[in-house]
């Protein structure tokens, strides 16, 4: 091979080190993770259950969307039935959803009642300092009659340990710091998603947040397993990652008119 060939050889070799090197380097909120994503890739989509869905009140249907979805035809959402949207704000303290806006404020001019909510990933920073990037970047919350409460998604780890290296006590003590430092700053105790897998896993099951704190949960499947502990019933049931909507489907437990009351806290 010419000197020139093996020079070029040479030069495209070390380009595609630096290249994975980056990559692999890539501090972890550079990732835009959805709600819901980890979960689905352990748990499944089918998720055992104990005792069948049998809705005993009215559900409102809505969705939740990340970056993934791009800016987003809020009119034909609306026009499909769509009444509320969760749109997610940040991850730990190094990501922001750079749709959010039109994500957010376009839903709620559409006449959609809208959420903001924040991927945890309690290695990387407190429980006080993600609720504090999360507040200053979306999650704030007003009295307005369309701003639901803002939601901490915590699940599977995406970047290594299940519970990201946590005791279980210190899990709890996280999820706590976060909930209090939301609720000084919003007056608003945030929702919670997870799944009761994960949840008895990296929390043992704590049974502490559900008086407070919504729960949000995925159950891809036609059947509502046991919830976890404190928590007597579910407020939004996550049952699919696509369908009529963009991003994952939604339900709300309840009418309409009680999740304006959800809204109005």
């Amino acid at each position: 091979m010419s000197y020139p060939g093996r020079l070029a050889v040479l030069l495209a070799a070390l380009l595609l080190a630096a290249t994975g090197m980056a990559a692999a380097s890539a501090a972890p909120g550079d990732d835009d993770h959805e709600m819901g994503s980890q979960i689905a890739l352990v748990e499944g989509r089918t998720m055992p259950a104990s005792q069948p869905l049998t809705a005993q009140v009215a559900q409102t249907p809505g969705m939740d969307v990340s970056s993934h979805q791009g800016n987003i035809d809020w009119k034909a959402v609306a026009g499909k039935g769509g009444k509320f949207v969760y749109v997610k704000a940040t991850e730990a303290t190094t990501y922001t959803n750079p749709f959010f806006n039109q994500q957010y404020t376009g839903s709620i001019g559409a006449g959609l009642m809208h959420g903001a909510y924040h991927f945890a990933v309690p290695n990387q920073s407190g429980g006080q300092a993600q609720a504090d990037y999360f507040v200053d970047h979306g999650g704030a919350w007003s009295r307005d009659g369309m701003t639901l409460p803002p939601a901490l998604d915590i699940e599977y780890n995406p970047y290594g340990a299940t519970c990201y290296g946590l005791s279980q006590a210190a899990m709890v003590a996280w999820v706590k710091a976060f909930s209090d430092r939301v609720l000084a700053r919003t007056k608003r105790f945030p929702t919670i998603f997870t799944s009761t897998k994960w949840w008895t896993q990296c929390t043992g099951n704590n049974p502490g947040f559900g008086a407070n704190n919504p729960l949000w949960i995925p159950f891809y499947g036609s059947s509502v397993g046991a919830l976890p502990a404190g928590w007597g019933f579910l407020t939004i049931w996550q049952f699919a990652d696509k369908g009529t909507f963009p991003g994952d489907q939604d339900r709300f437990n309840g009418a309409y008119d009680r999740l304006k009351a959800l809204a109005n806290g």
